[in-house]
């Protein structure tokens, strides 16, 4: 059974090894022009060449830093790699170029009608900023980069927030981009374009849920408020009680406490008029 295993893994090795070395052969009969298309250059290069002080201007080509110009000879990529920054030469009758920007752009996701895990309709926006990398990818693999990539965005956040429920929405913003971030970069890297950065600009609920999430935050509010007061209520009469019983133990403090209530009473209310009365006289007629 090894040596089965063994041919077999040889089998696949031989295989990929071949598949590779076609795409080799085929990456460099890409660049070939034949015998016609040499001729079509040599054409091109003696009308320049006939031509030259009016056709200079038709050679020169510039392109800015931020910029890279993929050339097509008859069709082909000339050299595998874009040309640039700086100035170059071109063929007027047998090249052609495109020129494509390696700055990073930014583009707002429309609102999206979602409906999460749990059967909750929201609308989502977003917004995602992402660069080319690879010119030559950017040009040849996809027609319309930038196009194709707005619109992988607006179904990769489809797709991305439909597990999730309302409160995972909600509350992990930062996790979601991250993951849509994931997702559209490895989508995109065939296109030779690097995804940056991904941020859910707002969620935006219906006014019912608004309005039946609001009464909830309320209640839970009110009920944490109903709690808190009745514990206040049992430690204020814990603390009575054992005043009480320290009182109870001292008859002069509460007569020192019946003198501080006088002060207080003095300070704040000056227009009250209080006639003190002895405790003890009290304590007498509450013996009786």
């Amino acid at each position: 059974m090894n040596s089965t295993t063994s041919s077999t893994a040889d089998m696949v090795t031989q295989g990929k090894l071949e598949i590779n070395a076609d795409e080799n052969i085929e990456d460099k009969n890409s660049h070939k022009l034949g015998c016609f298309g040499w001729l079509l250059v040599i054409v091109s290069l003696l009308f320049v060449a006939a031509t030259f002080p009016v056709t200079i201007f038709l050679c020169i080509k510039i392109v800015k830093e931020y910029e890279r110009a993929v050339i097509f000879r008859l069709g082909r990529i000339t050299s595998g790699k874009p040309k640039g920054p700086g100035l170059f030469f071109v063929l007027p009758c047998t090249d052609s170029l495109v020129k494509v920007d390696l700055r990073t752009v930014s583009f707002d996701i429309p609102p999206q009608e979602i409906l999460t895990k749990d059967s909750v309709t929201v609308s989502v926006d977003g917004v995602v900023y992402f660069r080319i990398n690879c010119p030559i990818s950017a040009v040849a693999n996809v027609s319309n980069a930038h196009s194709s990539t707005r619109l992988l965005a607006q179904t990769t956040l489809r797709n991305v927030l439909g597990t999730k429920n309302l409160a995972e929405l909600l509350s992990d913003r930062e996790g979601i981009s991250v993951k849509m971030q994931e997702s559209l970069d490895e989508a995109t890297d065939p296109w030779g374009i690097k995804v940056e950065r991904v941020e859910i600009k707002d969620v935006k609920l219906p006014q019912q849920l608004q309005r039946a999430m609001a009464a909830e935050a309320e209640a839970s509010r009110e009920a944490r408020a109903k709690i808190i007061s009745a514990e206040g209520e049992m430690n204020a009469s814990r603390a009575l009680k054992e005043a009480s019983l320290i009182i109870a133990e001292s008859p002069s403090a509460l007569q020192l406490r019946y003198l501080q209530t006088l002060n207080t009473i003095a300070g704040e209310k000056n227009s009250t008029i209080i006639f003190p009365l002895p405790i003890d006289i009290l304590q007498n007629f509450m013996r009786k």
